[in-house]
């Protein structure tokens, strides 16, 4: 990447949305009847997720190339620089004067903007939740995403009494959570991050029973749970409120398998056909990419110590993934930037992004 990075070349122009818009505007004022603009606004730009700034998100790099973003207004106005359609961010700790600030921001630029919310863990905890929606709401979310477990299923968990427990407290969480999120007439997407196999969220979803209660669906993460990316999406998406839109690639190693997000198009998951599948159950659906440029993960499947929590699973389905592992196996090296400096992290990351949102237009269709 070149010291300024060439947005025009890869097909945005951050000046692109301010002149649509105003031509739209002209063309509204001057035309009887009024033009259908349906199809334009149903071709909205790939959103980003927060997460994809693994690295640039509060920095301590001084860089003047990739200044740290401190707060969802700074990464809203990049987003659009780059072309993005919107954002995925965390909403806690927001004040009415920010979400004031940020809805405007917001509306000015067009982008749609989606909270990421940390679910109520008792009854106290429950009003920071709701005020946290409510401040939110306030900024135009409309849809949260959240996770019962912030780590790893196989990590975290040493035996199936363990998993059950953190079943029973999560289940009460989400309980009351989706009166909160009902009470507010906002959705709630509770995303598969390596905790749930696909049915169990499906079943935990089911057993809820509220409109306002889904799933953020992540086209990647449950390979790390052994499960085809591509049988879980036809399974959550249904159900889906969001989306993690991210392409895997995957590589064996001595204990199992590695696990890397790597740009779209270039891993095994059947993006077109995931896109399609969420259009086809959600058609409001938004799609926001969920590249993290860090080291691949390791898939510890050849371990007694990772099927702890899987006292049932049947070896059929381990040697299933690693077939598809052995059969998609990536070629050369998985990404990796843990030799890397601070600043050659940020700008891989922000190369990596570009990447995607290209292709995310050129190939995908969304926001071309």
């Amino acid at each position: 990447m070149e010291d300024s990075t060439d947005f025009q070349s890869m097909g945005f122009s951050p000046g692109r949305r301010d002149f649509i818009h105003k031509a739209g505007m002209a063309v509204l004022a001057l035309s009887s009847p009024l033009p259908d603009f349906s199809e334009y606004f149903e071709k909205e730009a790939m959103g980003i997720v927060v997460h994809s700034y693994w690295s640039r998100w509060n920095s301590n790099v001084q860089s003047e190339r990739f200044p740290a973003f401190q707060d969802a207004k700074q990464l809203m106005l990049h987003c659009y620089e780059i072309g993005a359609g919107g954002i995925q961010v965390g909403v806690g700790a927001w004040s009415d004067s920010f979400a004031y600030e940020i809805k405007s921001l917001k509306e000015k630029r067009g982008m749609f903007l989606e909270g990421s919310i940390s679910l109520p863990q008792n009854d106290q905890d429950s009003e920071r939740f709701e005020n946290e929606v409510k401040i939110a709401k306030s900024a135009g979310v409309e849809v949260f995403r959240t996770v019962c477990l912030s780590g790893r299923r196989y990590e975290d968990f040493k035996s199936i009494e363990e998993f059950e427990d953190f079943k029973k407290s999560s289940i009460a969480a989400l309980e009351r959570a989706s009166k909160i999120v009902a009470k507010y007439q906002v959705k709630l997407g509770v995303e598969n991050h390596k905790d749930w196999k696909a049915e169990e969220l499906v079943d935990l979803i089911k057993n809820l029973d509220n409109d306002y209660v889904g799933v953020t669906i992540d086209f990647g993460n449950n390979l790390a749970l052994m499960e085809d990316p591509n049988e879980v999406i036809e399974l959550l998406a249904p159900y889906a409120f969001s989306t993690h839109i991210k392409d895997m690639g995957i590589k064996e190693y001595e204990n199992g398998f590695l696990l890397s997000e790597v740009p779209l198009g270039e891993g095994i998951v059947d993006l077109k056909k995931a896109v399609e599948t969420c259009k086809k159950y959600n058609p409001d659906i938004k799609f926001s990419l969920e590249m993290i440029t860090r080291d691949p993960l390791e898939i510890p499947c050849l371990t007694k110590e990772y099927w702890a929590t899987f006292p049932e699973a049947p070896a059929s389905v381990m040697l299933e993934i690693l077939q598809l592992v052995k059969e998609k196996e990536f070629e050369g090296a998985l990404p990796k930037v843990s030799h890397l400096t601070g600043e050659q992290k940020l700008e891989l990351e922000e190369k990596n992004i570009l990447k995607c949102l290209a292709y995310s237009k050129n190939t995908l269709g969304i926001g071309a």
